[in-house]
């Protein structure tokens, strides 16, 4: 996660430049809701330069030989294609619904049965991608999703020799799914106005 600017530590130990173990207070309100958690913890902390500017992290994955510092940034950086990834799979495969079953076992299945289902769209979302020429963030996942899962719901049976034919036609049939490129995200460290109710009072009238 980013640290904050007015984050507290001390350095333990230094890995190598802009790669330290550091030890930080628990604040006050978390040792009230919890008595039994020590005074102090400890992560490590990245700083990296990103676009011309020093990014700090801090992370659990205190192993730098494993985990090294580039690595750790770039996996930061790719923490929003996994919440884009999360979305979709909650609004388009799952229409808004929550897992259904109530037993751990089949939690699991149902579990494992979106993720299969998430990346075999996506790899035919890339198919689609190679024949338009274009990047497979630039396919349109809301799309490809209706068209494919369509086209295994309604297939019937007895066509199921026609089945590479079809599915070549869906993967051509992917040029119509490209969208505009994405614009550059911007993240700044501000806090968000939360919605009013009703008007705010205009003082400055009699």
């Amino acid at each position: 996660m980013r640290a904050k600017d007015n984050l507290r530590y001390t350095v333990i130990k230094t890995f190598s430049e802009g790669d330290y173990l550091i030890q930080m207070p628990v604040s006050p309100q978390a040792q009230k809701k919890n008595p039994n958690l020590p005074a102090t913890w400890q992560a490590r902390l990245i700083e990296c330069r990103y676009e011309g500017k020093i990014r700090r992290y801090i992370t659990s994955l205190v192993d730098d030989k494993r985990f090294t510092k580039d690595k750790v940034a770039q996996l930061y950086l790719q923490r929003w294609e996994i919440e884009m990834a999360f979305r979709e799979i909650k609004s388009d495969l799952q229409q808004g619904l929550l897992l259904r079953s109530k037993l751990p076992q089949l939690v699991l299945q149902e579990f494992w049965g979106l993720m299969i289902a998430y990346n075999l769209i996506r790899r035919l979302m890339r198919y689609m991608a190679l024949r338009a020429n274009v990047s497979p963030l630039r396919i349109s996942f809301h799309m490809a999703s209706i068209t494919i899962v369509d086209l295994l719901r309604f297939a019937p049976l007895q066509a199921a020799g026609l089945f590479p034919k079809l599915l070549d036609a869906v993967i051509e049939e992917g040029k119509l799914f490209v969208i505009p490129e994405r614009r550059k995200r911007s993240c700044p460290r501000v806090v968000k106005g939360k919605p009013q109710k009703y008007p705010k009072k205009n003082t400055s009238q009699p």
